[in-house]
Protein backbone atom coordinates (compact mmCIF):
# COMPACT_ATOMS: atom_id res chain seq x y z
CA UNK A 1 0.00 0.00 0.00
CA UNK A 2 1.61 3.24 -1.34
CA UNK A 3 -0.98 5.39 1.55
CA UNK A 4 -2.25 4.90 4.91
CA UNK A 5 -6.02 4.56 4.47
CA UNK A 6 -8.45 6.69 6.63
CA UNK A 7 -10.67 4.84 9.07
CA UNK A 8 -13.39 5.61 11.20
CA UNK A 9 -15.01 4.04 14.52
CA UNK A 10 -18.55 3.60 14.72
CA UNK A 11 -19.71 2.90 18.12
CA UNK A 12 -22.26 3.70 20.50
CA UNK A 13 -24.65 1.14 22.79
CA UNK A 14 -27.36 -0.87 21.48
CA UNK A 15 -30.07 0.54 19.53
CA UNK A 16 -28.79 4.01 18.42
CA UNK A 17 -28.46 3.49 15.35
CA UNK A 18 -25.32 2.29 14.36
CA UNK A 19 -26.04 0.54 11.45
CA UNK A 20 -28.21 3.04 9.99
CA UNK A 21 -25.41 5.66 10.09
CA UNK A 22 -23.10 4.03 8.20
CA UNK A 23 -25.84 3.01 5.62
CA UNK A 24 -26.60 6.49 5.26
CA UNK A 25 -22.92 7.40 5.17
CA UNK A 26 -22.59 4.77 2.05
CA UNK A 27 -25.55 6.04 0.20
CA UNK A 28 -23.52 9.56 0.39
CA UNK A 29 -19.82 8.34 -0.15
CA UNK A 30 -17.96 10.04 -3.18
CA UNK A 31 -18.85 7.77 -6.43
CA UNK A 32 -14.92 7.20 -7.32
CA UNK A 33 -14.29 5.39 -4.08
CA UNK A 34 -14.36 2.16 -2.42
CA UNK A 35 -15.61 1.97 1.12
CA UNK A 36 -14.80 -1.50 3.34
CA UNK A 37 -16.95 -2.10 6.68
CA UNK A 38 -15.44 -4.15 9.38
CA UNK A 39 -19.24 -5.01 11.25
CA UNK A 40 -19.01 -6.80 14.77
CA UNK A 41 -21.87 -8.39 16.65
CA UNK A 42 -22.22 -9.53 20.22
CA UNK A 43 -24.80 -12.24 18.63
CA UNK A 44 -23.51 -15.45 17.18
CA UNK A 45 -25.39 -14.94 13.73
CA UNK A 46 -24.64 -12.07 11.32
CA UNK A 47 -27.25 -9.37 10.70
CA UNK A 48 -25.81 -6.22 10.01
CA UNK A 49 -23.26 -7.52 7.36
CA UNK A 50 -26.44 -9.05 5.54
CA UNK A 51 -28.29 -5.46 5.91
CA UNK A 52 -25.39 -3.91 4.27
CA UNK A 53 -25.07 -6.58 1.73
CA UNK A 54 -25.90 -4.18 -1.62
CA UNK A 55 -24.43 -0.85 -0.01
CA UNK A 56 -22.05 -1.11 -2.63
CA UNK A 57 -19.00 -1.49 -0.08
CA UNK A 58 -17.18 -4.53 0.79
CA UNK A 59 -18.35 -6.15 4.09
CA UNK A 60 -16.24 -8.01 6.73
CA UNK A 61 -18.03 -9.46 9.51
CA UNK A 62 -16.71 -10.63 13.46
CA UNK A 63 -19.77 -12.00 14.92
CA UNK A 64 -19.89 -14.01 18.55
CA UNK A 65 -18.36 -11.61 20.91
CA UNK A 66 -15.91 -8.18 21.21
CA UNK A 67 -13.68 -7.60 18.46
CA UNK A 68 -11.40 -5.60 20.62
CA UNK A 69 -11.27 -8.77 22.93
CA UNK A 70 -7.41 -9.14 23.25
CA UNK A 71 -8.06 -12.99 21.46
CA UNK A 72 -9.32 -10.97 18.61
CA UNK A 73 -7.23 -12.99 15.58
CA UNK A 74 -10.50 -12.82 13.56
CA UNK A 75 -10.48 -9.26 13.62
CA UNK A 76 -6.72 -8.88 12.64
CA UNK A 77 -7.64 -11.05 10.15
CA UNK A 78 -10.63 -9.24 9.05
CA UNK A 79 -8.75 -6.06 8.66
CA UNK A 80 -5.74 -7.42 7.02
CA UNK A 81 -8.33 -8.32 4.36
CA UNK A 82 -10.38 -5.23 3.92
CA UNK A 83 -6.71 -3.53 3.74
CA UNK A 84 -5.70 -5.59 0.75
CA UNK A 85 -8.40 -4.40 -1.48
CA UNK A 86 -6.77 -1.28 -0.85
CA UNK A 87 -9.97 0.77 0.14
CA UNK A 88 -10.46 4.47 0.21
CA UNK A 89 -11.84 4.58 3.34
CA UNK A 90 -12.36 1.59 6.45
CA UNK A 91 -15.61 1.52 8.91
CA UNK A 92 -15.20 -0.11 12.39
CA UNK A 93 -18.61 -0.50 14.08
CA UNK A 94 -17.68 -2.33 16.92
CA UNK A 95 -21.00 -4.10 18.70
CA UNK A 96 -22.94 -2.07 21.20
CA UNK A 97 -21.31 -3.67 23.93
CA UNK A 98 -18.16 -3.51 22.91
CA UNK A 99 -14.79 -1.41 24.45
CA UNK A 100 -14.17 0.74 21.70
CA UNK A 101 -10.53 1.62 23.69
CA UNK A 102 -9.14 -1.90 22.51
CA UNK A 103 -9.93 -1.61 18.92
CA UNK A 104 -8.55 1.78 18.98
CA UNK A 105 -5.60 0.25 20.28
CA UNK A 106 -5.53 -2.52 17.92
CA UNK A 107 -5.81 0.06 14.85
CA UNK A 108 -2.49 2.08 16.30
CA UNK A 109 -0.87 -0.87 16.89
CA UNK A 110 2.77 -1.45 15.02
CA UNK A 111 0.88 -4.29 13.15
CA UNK A 112 -1.50 -1.90 11.17
CA UNK A 113 -0.36 1.52 12.16
CA UNK A 114 1.98 1.81 9.19
CA UNK A 115 -1.15 1.35 6.86
CA UNK A 116 -4.26 3.39 8.81
CA UNK A 117 -4.78 6.56 9.68
CA UNK A 118 -7.45 6.70 12.75
CA UNK A 119 -10.03 9.54 12.00
CA UNK A 120 -13.14 10.64 13.37
CA UNK A 121 -14.62 8.02 16.50
CA UNK A 122 -18.23 8.83 15.97
CA UNK A 123 -20.11 7.76 18.99
CA UNK A 124 -23.81 7.58 18.77
CA UNK A 125 -26.27 7.71 21.70
CA UNK A 126 -29.64 8.22 22.04
CA UNK A 127 -31.19 11.29 24.99
CA UNK A 128 -33.82 9.30 26.26
CA UNK A 129 -30.77 6.74 27.83
CA UNK A 130 -29.25 9.46 30.11
CA UNK A 131 -32.12 8.90 32.82
CA UNK A 132 -32.00 5.84 33.19
CA UNK A 133 -29.46 3.80 35.16
CA UNK A 134 -29.34 0.85 32.99
CA UNK A 135 -27.13 2.54 30.71
CA UNK A 136 -25.48 5.33 32.68
CA UNK A 137 -23.89 2.58 34.76
CA UNK A 138 -22.47 0.45 32.22
CA UNK A 139 -18.92 0.82 31.98
CA UNK A 140 -19.33 0.01 28.07
CA UNK A 141 -21.72 2.92 27.88
CA UNK A 142 -19.69 5.35 29.41
CA UNK A 143 -16.00 4.60 28.00
CA UNK A 144 -17.89 4.75 24.36
CA UNK A 145 -18.62 8.48 24.89
CA UNK A 146 -14.99 9.12 26.67
CA UNK A 147 -13.42 8.53 23.82
CA UNK A 148 -15.68 10.24 21.39
CA UNK A 149 -14.41 12.88 18.59
CA UNK A 150 -17.61 13.75 18.62
CA UNK A 151 -21.14 12.21 20.16
CA UNK A 152 -24.11 11.76 17.94
CA UNK A 153 -27.42 12.23 19.65
CA UNK A 154 -29.86 10.58 17.05
CA UNK A 155 -33.30 10.17 17.23
CA UNK A 156 -33.50 13.11 18.02
CA UNK A 157 -37.26 13.58 17.40
CA UNK A 158 -37.98 11.54 20.14
CA UNK A 159 -36.18 12.70 22.90
CA UNK A 160 -37.74 15.57 25.12
CA UNK A 161 -36.28 18.96 25.65
CA UNK A 162 -36.06 17.90 29.44
CA UNK A 163 -34.35 14.62 28.54
CA UNK A 164 -31.95 16.79 26.15
CA UNK A 165 -31.04 18.64 29.06
CA UNK A 166 -30.59 15.32 31.37
CA UNK A 167 -28.08 14.41 29.04
CA UNK A 168 -25.67 17.49 28.74
CA UNK A 169 -25.91 17.37 32.45
CA UNK A 170 -24.75 14.15 32.52
CA UNK A 171 -21.93 14.11 30.29
CA UNK A 172 -20.59 17.37 31.87
CA UNK A 173 -20.77 15.51 35.59
CA UNK A 174 -18.73 12.92 33.73
CA UNK A 175 -16.09 15.94 32.53
CA UNK A 176 -17.09 14.95 29.12
CA UNK A 177 -16.76 17.96 26.90
CA UNK A 178 -17.02 16.84 23.62
CA UNK A 179 -19.12 18.41 20.90
CA UNK A 180 -22.76 16.96 20.92
CA UNK A 181 -24.88 16.98 17.60
CA UNK A 182 -28.53 15.93 17.23
CA UNK A 183 -30.16 14.53 14.33
CA UNK A 184 -32.45 11.77 13.21
CA UNK A 185 -32.05 8.47 11.49
CA UNK A 186 -28.42 8.75 11.30
CA UNK A 187 -28.29 11.42 8.94
CA UNK A 188 -25.07 12.96 9.64
CA UNK A 189 -22.86 14.96 7.34
CA UNK A 190 -20.07 13.18 5.57
CA UNK A 191 -17.19 15.79 6.32
CA UNK A 192 -17.52 14.86 9.92
CA UNK A 193 -15.35 11.45 9.36
CA UNK A 194 -12.53 13.47 8.75
CA UNK A 195 -12.99 16.29 11.22
CA UNK A 196 -10.20 14.85 13.56
CA UNK A 197 -7.22 12.92 12.70
CA UNK A 198 -5.67 11.13 15.90
CA UNK A 199 -2.04 10.99 16.53
CA UNK A 200 -0.32 7.91 15.79
CA UNK A 201 0.34 6.83 18.81
CA UNK A 202 0.01 3.39 20.91
CA UNK A 203 -3.04 3.83 22.94
CA UNK A 204 -2.39 1.78 26.71
CA UNK A 205 -5.71 -0.25 27.21
CA UNK A 206 -6.34 -2.51 30.81
CA UNK A 207 -6.49 -5.52 30.78
CA UNK A 208 -10.64 -6.32 31.38
CA UNK A 209 -12.48 -9.44 31.14
CA UNK A 210 -15.03 -9.68 28.14
CA UNK A 211 -17.73 -12.32 26.42
CA UNK A 212 -15.71 -14.84 24.61
CA UNK A 213 -14.12 -13.50 20.80
CA UNK A 214 -15.53 -15.36 18.35
CA UNK A 215 -11.88 -17.65 17.54
CA UNK A 216 -13.30 -19.33 14.62
CA UNK A 217 -14.85 -18.53 11.04
CA UNK A 218 -17.94 -17.58 11.18
CA UNK A 219 -20.15 -20.88 10.82
CA UNK A 220 -21.73 -22.16 8.11
CA UNK A 221 -25.30 -24.07 7.91
CA UNK A 222 -24.50 -27.74 7.68
CA UNK A 223 -26.36 -29.54 4.26
CA UNK A 224 -28.54 -31.96 6.10
CA UNK A 225 -30.19 -29.24 8.20
CA UNK A 226 -32.53 -26.62 8.03
CA UNK A 227 -31.37 -24.34 10.86
CA UNK A 228 -28.99 -23.92 13.37
CA UNK A 229 -29.06 -21.89 16.70
CA UNK A 230 -26.35 -20.16 18.58
CA UNK A 231 -26.40 -17.98 21.68
CA UNK A 232 -23.89 -16.11 23.52
CA UNK A 233 -23.49 -14.07 26.75
CA UNK A 234 -21.63 -11.50 28.71
CA UNK A 235 -21.68 -7.64 30.11
CA UNK A 236 -24.78 -8.91 31.88
CA UNK A 237 -26.64 -9.59 28.08
CA UNK A 238 -27.86 -12.55 26.41
CA UNK A 239 -28.19 -13.42 23.00
CA UNK A 240 -29.65 -15.85 21.03
CA UNK A 241 -29.83 -16.43 17.09
CA UNK A 242 -31.00 -18.98 14.24
CA UNK A 243 -29.86 -19.18 10.80
CA UNK A 244 -32.40 -20.76 8.62
CA UNK A 245 -31.28 -22.23 5.34
CA UNK A 246 -32.09 -20.22 1.93
CA UNK A 247 -34.66 -22.32 0.93
CA UNK A 248 -37.04 -21.80 3.60
CA UNK A 249 -39.63 -18.38 3.84
CA UNK A 250 -41.39 -17.34 6.25
CA UNK A 251 -44.93 -15.57 6.25
CA UNK A 252 -44.31 -12.00 6.38
CA UNK A 253 -47.16 -10.95 8.24
CA UNK A 254 -46.85 -13.47 10.74
CA UNK A 255 -43.24 -13.09 11.58
CA UNK A 256 -44.13 -8.75 11.70
CA UNK A 257 -46.47 -9.76 14.62
CA UNK A 258 -44.56 -12.18 16.38
CA UNK A 259 -41.30 -9.69 16.40
CA UNK A 260 -43.41 -6.65 17.03
CA UNK A 261 -44.42 -8.74 20.18
CA UNK A 262 -41.24 -10.04 21.27
CA UNK A 263 -40.33 -7.86 24.84
CA UNK A 264 -36.75 -8.26 24.00
CA UNK A 265 -34.12 -5.22 24.51
CA UNK A 266 -32.71 -5.96 21.01
CA UNK A 267 -34.33 -7.87 17.72
CA UNK A 268 -32.43 -7.74 14.71
CA UNK A 269 -33.53 -9.80 11.13
CA UNK A 270 -33.03 -10.40 7.63
CA UNK A 271 -35.45 -12.92 6.81
CA UNK A 272 -36.79 -14.00 3.56
CA UNK A 273 -40.54 -14.07 3.34
CA UNK A 274 -43.31 -14.83 0.61
CA UNK A 275 -43.23 -11.13 -0.40
CA UNK A 276 -39.53 -10.88 -0.77
CA UNK A 277 -36.24 -10.60 2.08
CA UNK A 278 -37.06 -7.86 4.08
CA UNK A 279 -34.57 -6.41 7.16
CA UNK A 280 -36.21 -5.96 10.63
CA UNK A 281 -34.44 -3.85 13.44
CA UNK A 282 -36.32 -3.40 16.55
CA UNK A 283 -35.18 -1.30 19.37
CA UNK A 284 -36.88 0.57 22.15
CA UNK A 285 -39.90 -1.49 21.71
CA UNK A 286 -40.41 -0.44 17.75
CA UNK A 287 -40.12 -2.37 15.20
CA UNK A 288 -38.86 -0.94 11.75
CA UNK A 289 -38.73 -2.77 8.21
CA UNK A 290 -36.59 -2.51 5.20
CA UNK A 291 -36.97 -4.52 2.09
CA UNK A 292 -33.42 -5.72 0.60
CA UNK A 293 -32.83 -7.04 -3.14
CA UNK A 294 -31.10 -10.11 -1.74
CA UNK A 295 -31.95 -13.34 -3.11
CA UNK A 296 -31.10 -16.96 -2.09
CA UNK A 297 -29.88 -15.54 1.05
CA UNK A 298 -29.82 -17.78 4.24
CA UNK A 299 -32.56 -16.05 7.03
CA UNK A 300 -30.85 -14.69 9.98
CA UNK A 301 -32.52 -13.57 13.30
CA UNK A 302 -30.84 -12.46 16.81
CA UNK A 303 -32.56 -11.77 19.86
CA UNK A 304 -30.80 -9.47 22.93
CA UNK A 305 -32.16 -9.14 25.95
CA UNK A 306 -30.92 -8.43 30.05
CA UNK A 307 -32.30 -11.65 30.97
CA UNK A 308 -32.44 -15.40 29.31
CA UNK A 309 -35.44 -15.54 27.77
CA UNK A 310 -37.63 -18.81 26.63
CA UNK A 311 -35.53 -19.68 23.50
CA UNK A 312 -36.68 -23.51 22.60
CA UNK A 313 -40.25 -21.55 23.01
CA UNK A 314 -39.36 -18.93 20.77
CA UNK A 315 -37.80 -21.11 18.18
CA UNK A 316 -40.84 -23.55 17.96
CA UNK A 317 -42.60 -20.19 17.13
CA UNK A 318 -39.86 -19.63 13.93
CA UNK A 319 -40.14 -22.94 12.85
CA UNK A 320 -44.00 -22.99 12.79
CA UNK A 321 -43.97 -19.86 10.98
CA UNK A 322 -41.48 -21.69 8.50
CA UNK A 323 -41.98 -23.31 5.13
CA UNK A 324 -39.18 -25.01 2.74
CA UNK A 325 -38.85 -27.57 0.28
CA UNK A 326 -37.88 -29.91 2.28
Amino acid sequence: MSRKTPANIITGFLGTGKTTTILELLKEKPDNENWAVLVNEFGEIGIDGAIMADSGALIKEVPGGCICCTAGVPTSVAITALLRSNPDRLIIEPTGLGHPKQIMATLSSAQFSPYIELRTTLTLTDARYFDNDKYTTNSNFKQQLEVADLIIANKSELAATEQVEIMRDWLQSQDIHTKVISTTKGDIELSLLDMFVKPSEHIDVEEEHHHHAALEPQFQLPPNQTHIRKENKGQGYFSCGWLFGAEITFDFDSVFSMLSDLSADRVKAVINTEKGCFSFNKADGVLSVSDLSLEGFESRIEVIDTQIMPWDQLEDVLLNLASGDQ
